[in-house]
């Protein structure tokens, strides 16, 4: 067993999922893109075991995550088998396509339950702490969907149900079914947000608000575009540069001067603030109440030490938030 750090729950700030008893750290890491994808297994296991030390007990995966498809969860199961199974939270999905056949996506009871076994199996465990519906599926009934996830998590293979990518009325629905059933509660929403993907202040933020849902926001640094890394371009060992097949829209917006122009208009009020842009993206992520956590992807330690700095400041002024709604739209 790997030996952490003493201090690691000391600073990290911890929030809990809406109304319930669960609380994840402001800052989560997420495997999307990453481990066992186009990062291996070495840096998989530094970038988990420093982000423990930091106060992270999170860590979230997908059923489809990795190349091939399921071995994310293959190369984190190992790091897992080093580190103290009771401390961590640990999340996987079903919904996207995972296997040939009409059984190996979407919502219906069938793949859902098949997923999480074979997810089990291949994270090592007995259990996920979070089982999500990755995406609503409009030819399978809810009550179905969820349904499977109230039976992962009576089985015990799952302690809690969570969706993602549902629409506001789709999670006030699933809300609804739950309490109407007295089946396991979703407890948590993982949306796409970020300064330039703001949809779910309008459609979501409210739903959740109601039924007292926790929010994971992914994708919290647009893909990376809220770095400092684009601002004078596309750097060779970037993503963008590495990966363009899996990142086109990363880099047409890139290509697009007022993209970039905004991207350092940003930049100036962030470094007024004390921080790099990347922080002030977290931290104006933060300044929600309904938001339990950031999910960030880190393909370098210094980027994960980087992100949980963010928490050091969370707060903004009136001006700050006018200024950045005026740039961000």
């Amino acid at each position: 067993m790997q030996t952490f750090a003493e201090d690691r729950y000391d600073k990290m700030i911890y929030r809990k999922c809406g109304k319930w008893g669960l609380k994840l750290p402001a800052v989560s890491l997420g495997a999307w893109e990453t481990f066992g994808g186009y990062r291996g297994e070495d840096v998989a296991r530094e970038c988990m075991f420093r982000a423990f030390d930091l106060g992270i007990t999170h860590f979230d995966l997908a059923n489809n995550y990795g190349k091939p498809p399921g071995n994310a969860e293959i190369v984190v199961g190992k790091i897992l088998k080093d580190m103290p199974r009771d401390e961590l939270i640990v999340s996987t999905k079903a919904g996207y396509h995972m296997w040939r056949g009409p059984y190996g996506e979407w919502g219906s009871r069938k793949y859902i339950l098949a997923s999480l076994d074979q997810s089990l199996q291949r994270l090592g465990l007995d259990y996920v702490d979070i089982f999500y519906s990755h995406r609503p599926d409009p030819e399978t009934p809810l009550e179905e969907t969820i349904g499977a996830l109230e039976t992962a998590v009576r089985s015990g293979k799952a302690l809690y149900a969570g969706v993602s990518n549902y629409s506001g009325e789709r999670t006030r629905e699933s809300c609804e079914l739950v309490e109407r059933k007295n089946w396991a509660p979703i407890t948590i929403h993982q949306p796409y947000y970020n300064m330039l993907g703001r949809g779910i202040e309008s459609d979501l933020l409210p739903a959740v608000r109601e039924y007292g849902v926790g929010v994971i926001a992914f994708s919290p640094l647009a893909n990376g575009l809220l770095t400092s890394r684009y601002l004078n371009g596309i750097p060779e060992d970037s993503r963008a540069m590495q990966d363009a097949i899996a990142s086109p829209r990363l880099n047409k917006l890139i290509a697009d001067g007022s993209m970039v122009h905004r991207l350092r208009q940003l930049d100036e009020i962030a470094q007024a603030r004390g921080q790099t842009l990347a922080q002030m993206a977290l931290a104006w992520i933060l300044r929600w109440p309904e938001i339990t956590s950031v999910l960030i992807g880190a393909s370098r330690v210094q980027q994960i030490e980087e992100n949980v700095a963010a928490l050091t400041n969370l707060q903004f002024t009136e001006d700050e938030l006018w200024r950045i709604g005026e740039i961000v739209g």
